[in-house]
């Protein structure tokens, strides 16, 4: 399949999922601001009512943290099941199989992308000026993205091996949500090594913490991590794709049969 092929039936399949959505609920694409935004919430409530943190600018902090967060854990989660969702199509044509992942993430960066808008807007109403450091978003927002189609194609390929894998994924996503910094800045760590440790194994760490640098403290992110996670991410996706290549028909059996 040529590139402009796959890239038009990727954004047909993205759209037709989109309006699906859309459809099924009496807000409809209002749900795309109203969902991330009532996690924020329900969070702020537990850790500033409940449990009294007074941390000034603390809304902020978590707004940025959660609202890009939920970016990767909504698409891999809903990436692992596209490959047993699609059986149908699959079981007709001949198409790439990693195109069906692509598609759940091509529509998880439509939602996303109303989603930072709003963000930027939310922060530049609190008092934090747009400057020319925002301009430092758009690497980290591709560093996601490459490491949200790497895990993602890795979600789908072990829920098409055994459906358990879903259960497994939802939970390893609870445990990156209280991992990567969402309700606590990793630089208040103490022990040098063990933020290393962290970042390394946890990307998500780095990328939440370049979002705060670079919205809240105006400062420019890591640029080292974020070429390190670049690198990871890259060798990482050139792995998979090359995977889903050489197990072409063996995924079509196993979603088919599953």
């Amino acid at each position: 399949m040529k590139a402009n092929q796959y890239i038009t039936v990727m954004d047909t399949l993205a759209r037709i999922r989109l309006r699906a959505e859309a459809r099924r609920y009496g807000l409809g694409y209002l749900w795309w601001i109203l969902e991330p935004l009532l996690y924020v919430g329900v969070f702020y409530l537990v850790f500033v009512l409940l449990l009294g943190n007074r941390e000034s600018g603390f809304l902020f902090f978590l707004a940025v943290g959660k609202l890009t967060f939920i970016w990767f854990s909504k698409t891999v989660n809903q990436a692992a099941q596209s490959l047993l969702n699609s059986r149908e199509i699959i079981a007709q044509t001949n198409l790439p199989k990693h195109l069906f992942p692509m598609a759940v993430i091509h529509e998880g960066l439509y939602r996303q992308g109303a989603v930072f808008v709003f963000l930027l807007i939310f922060i530049w109403a609190a008092g934090f000026a747009p400057h020319g450091g925002w301009l430092w978003l758009i690497p980290v927002i591709l560093t996601q993205y490459l490491l949200i189609v790497g895990c993602s194609l890795l979600a789908a390929a072990l829920v098409c091996l055994q459906r358990d894998f879903q259960m497994l994924i939802q939970l390893g996503m609870v445990f990156l949500l209280f991992m990567s910094g969402v309700f606590w800045d990793t630089n208040a760590i103490s022990n040098p090594s063990l933020i290393f440790w962290l970042e390394a194994l946890n990307p998500l760490a780095g990328l939440l913490d370049a979002y705060r640098q670079i919205l809240l403290w105006d400062s420019a992110p890591d640029v080292a991590q974020l070429l390190v996670i670049n690198l990871q991410s890259a060798v990482f996706l050139g792995f998979m794709v090359w995977l889903y290549t050489k197990l072409h028909f063996w995924l079509a059996e196993r979603a088919i049969t599953q």
